[in-house]
């Protein structure tokens, strides 16, 4: 559906024809001003008419209509294509979930079509009608401080991860957290969620750094100004900040892993050192009493008065001396 239509003049929202098709009539006739549509998981018929109205790529409209695709920049003869996916933390749950935000850009109008939840639209929108000076630069104004809004919350869910890791690691190196069955699922599934969060940061740098105007991408990007091509550059240090800080959340939740298999193979070698040599203590008494238990004929010491009592105490005086050494060793 769509959730707002606004006309832009002037870096000021005026009012005008509640019908976007007369907005962008408008817009055009003026000459300095935009409209500003915002669709919110629209349906196959409310989009055909706002593509038609537009000039929308077929292809681009589909993308948008379908979802489920990658940050990626792509221009065409009558606008410009973008998608972002904006992440949301829950910290309840301790899950990083992705939606997707496309914005269309063309001379005199922006259309952002919103899937899912977590996009900075609302408080994007208001905070440029507060500062005209910045929403003067028309449709290319909305893409910078989306792009930043998004960017920007990178920067907090990173800093959330990096909190959980650091408690995920507190409980894999304490004594007796580090041993639980349950732990090498959660670190799995903190894994997933660093892949899920990498998913929406890592292929945004292309369309970032191509609008910033570096690299290899020095070519001007269509409907797009070539002054805010420094502000472009300052949410792309922001992005790559937020790539170094998901590449190291990924080396360390690995090297945790790999910590806490560690701890879980010396423990059950522990395990099974206590086992074997409670086993080697059960089995000296085992022995000698198996040996009078053969109800031999010629057994001497079976008639001696002291055979029980000297038998009992080479018992214990054999399982004093093997737990002592155990317990030396370490095994007990």
């Amino acid at each position: 559906m769509i959730v707002d239509c606004g006309i832009y003049r002037n870096g000021r929202r005026t009012e005008g024809p509640a019908d976007f098709c007369d907005a962008l009539a408008e817009a055009k006739a003026a000459g300095d001003s935009f409209v500003w549509i915002g669709l919110h998981e629209p349906t196959q018929h409310e989009f055909d008419r706002v593509s038609e109205e537009f000039g929308l790529h077929p292809l681009a409209v589909e993308d948008a209509l379908k979802a489920h695709q990658r940050p990626k920049l792509e221009v065409y003869d009558d606008s410009l294509f973008v998608v972002l996916k904006p992440v949301v933390y829950e910290p309840e749950s301790d899950r990083v979930s992705s939606g997707e935000l496309m914005l269309f850009l063309g001379d005199a109008f922006v259309v952002t079509v919103r899937h899912g939840e977590g996009a900075p639209l609302r408080a994007v929108r208001k905070r440029l009608e507060a500062d005209p000076e910045v929403l003067r630069h028309g449709p290319t104004a909305v893409l910078y401080s989306v792009a930043d809004a998004v960017v920007d919350h990178y920067l907090e869910v990173a800093s959330e991860l990096q909190a959980d890791l650091e408690g995920l690691e507190t409980e894999v190196f304490s004594p007796e957290g580090g041993g639980s069955r349950h732990t090498a699922s959660r670190i799995y599934t903190f894994k997933r969620q660093i892949l899920e969060f990498r998913r929406a940061t890592g292929p945004l740098t292309v369309p970032l750094t191509r609008l910033a105007g570096t690299g290899q991408f020095m070519a001007s990007v269509p409907f797009v100004d070539e002054t805010a091509r420094p502000f472009f550059r300052d949410v792309m240090d922001h992005l790559l900040k937020v790539n170094e800080s998901v590449d190291g959340l990924d080396r360390l939740v690995s090297d945790v892993l790999s910590a806490h298999l560690a701890q879980m193979s010396v423990r059950q070698n522990d395990d099974m050192r206590k086992i074997s040599a409670w086993a080697a203590m059960a089995a000296v008494p085992t022995m000698i009493a198996g040996v009078y238990g053969m109800n031999f004929d010629h057994m001497p010491e079976l008639h001696w008065i002291g055979s029980y009592p000297a038998v009992i105490l080479v018992m214990v005086g054999l399982e004093v001396l093997l737990y002592r050494q155990f317990k030396r060793r370490g095994w007990l």
